[in-house]
């Protein structure tokens, strides 16, 4: 039934939207607290952190749970959450309803796909799939840069307004739209949990948090970084960031597309982006066609991480896909984590225009956890081979 998938979908818009909204509006909450940039990023890093070690507990803890209900629930945080935030509380406040909803998070989105899958004939799984994780590039393209837009054209208030009503929009489809969705079965952890023993997913699972923590290193303060390094005021860094989002759309499609053909390969090459494309906008002045040329195919590179991402771990454990998709979650989120602190240090030390160096620090540690797992992969083969059958 497209019908639960779609609204899968909205519900990610708004919890992406909630995510990763705030990266545009940082510089303006970083002047509004009287804070510097990088404590600022802890409105990221601390949501991040919790879902990195929540997220497989907690969606555990919710197996058993109607994913309706559950769904409701978490979606409803996430609008308090909007509001609260919009009333400009002190700091601590701020960073506390942050942290929150970022508990359910992994469960909603955990439980959007399988209600997704659910619903639909066997065959047609993989495209629900699909359809819901559309919510990420989809929020990228629309909600993302309209709160930075909405920010710079009124005040950063406004961005967590829009949040909220993107979240209560995703509510009212779930309540009225989703059809009852109790759990179809009970997942064992002990049963899964051997592929935490496995030295390849092992490796898999570093290289996850590499590869993410690359991309966060620069994308975590892009405001920051196009309004000093570029000289760009908040209407134009918004249109910036659209152009970024578009780009991410044939990005997401392109690596889809060749991720069945050679996983490793094209997870290798969407990552390079991560070592040559910021150097390339810091070599270039402020005009800003250039620079959304080069912003363009920054999106087009950077779209696909969270999906190559994902498919790099669970290839790594196609018996357990269930367990370590949520792992992916968790895993992904952990990367935004270590990029966000890594490149906040940099910052803090040598400036927002040395971000750029952390990224690429982490792209070449990430290439070089893929070679250890390609000659982990190889000599299982081998000792397979050798065993007599």
């Amino acid at each position: 039934m497209k019908k639960v998938a779609y609204i899968g979908c909205l519900g990610i818009i708004g919890i992406i939207t909630t995510e990763f909204g705030v990266i545009g509006i940082l510089p303006q909450l970083a002047a509004h607290y009287n804070i510097p940039i990088e404590k600022a990023g802890w409105l990221l890093s601390a949501f991040a952190t919790v879902i990195a070690f929540c997220g497989p507990v907690v969606t555990l803890l919710f197996s058993r749970v109607n994913r309706k209900l559950i769904m409701s629930i978490a979606m409803g945080m996430f609008i308090i959450t909007g509001v609260v935030s919009a009333l400009a509380p002190p700091f601590w406040l701020l960073l506390t309803v942050r942290v929150l909803p970022a508990i359910l998070h992994p469960v909603l989105i955990s439980s959007a796909i399988a209600a997704a899958i659910q619903a639909a004939p066997p065959k047609e799984a993989t495209r629900m799939m699909g359809i819901v994780l559309g919510g990420i590039a989809i929020a990228m393209v629309t909600t993302v840069p309209l709160a930075t837009w909405l920010a710079g054209r009124f005040n950063w208030q406004a961005a967590f307004w829009a949040q909220s009503v993107i979240s209560l929009s995703a509510l009212l489809a779930m309540l009225w739209g989703l059809p009852q969705l109790p759990k179809s079965e009970n997942e064992s952890f002990s049963s899964q949990a051997a592929i935490l023993r496995d030295p390849v997913f092992i490796t898999s699972s570093v290289t996850n948090v590499l590869l993410i923590a690359a991309w966060f290193c620069t994308y975590s303060y892009f405001a920051d970084f196009l309004g000093k390094v570029k000289g760009m005021d908040e209407e134009r860094i918004s249109y910036m960031l659209l152009v970024f989002g578009l780009a991410g759309i044939p990005g997401n499609w392109i690596a889809g597309r060749l991720l069945g053909k050679n996983l490793s390969l094209t997870t290798a090459v969407f990552l390079s982006g991560a070592l040559f494309i910021p150097f390339l906008s810091l070599s270039v002045g402020g005009g800003w066609v250039v620079n959304a040329v080069i912003l363009a195919l920054w999106g087009l590179f950077y779209a696909p991480c969270y999906l190559t991402a994902a498919a790099y771990l669970t290839s790594a454990a196609p018996h357990a896909v269930a367990f370590a998709n949520t792992l992916a979650i968790s895993y992904g989120n952990l990367g935004i984590v270590v990029g966000t602190t890594a490149s906040g240090w940099v910052i803090a030390h040598y400036g927002i225009a040395s971000s750029p160096w952390a990224g690429a620090t982490f792209a070449l540690m990430a290439l070089g956890t893929m070679a250890i797992r390609n000659q982990l992969v190889t000599r299982r083969n081998t000792q397979s081979a050798c065993v007599p059958s």
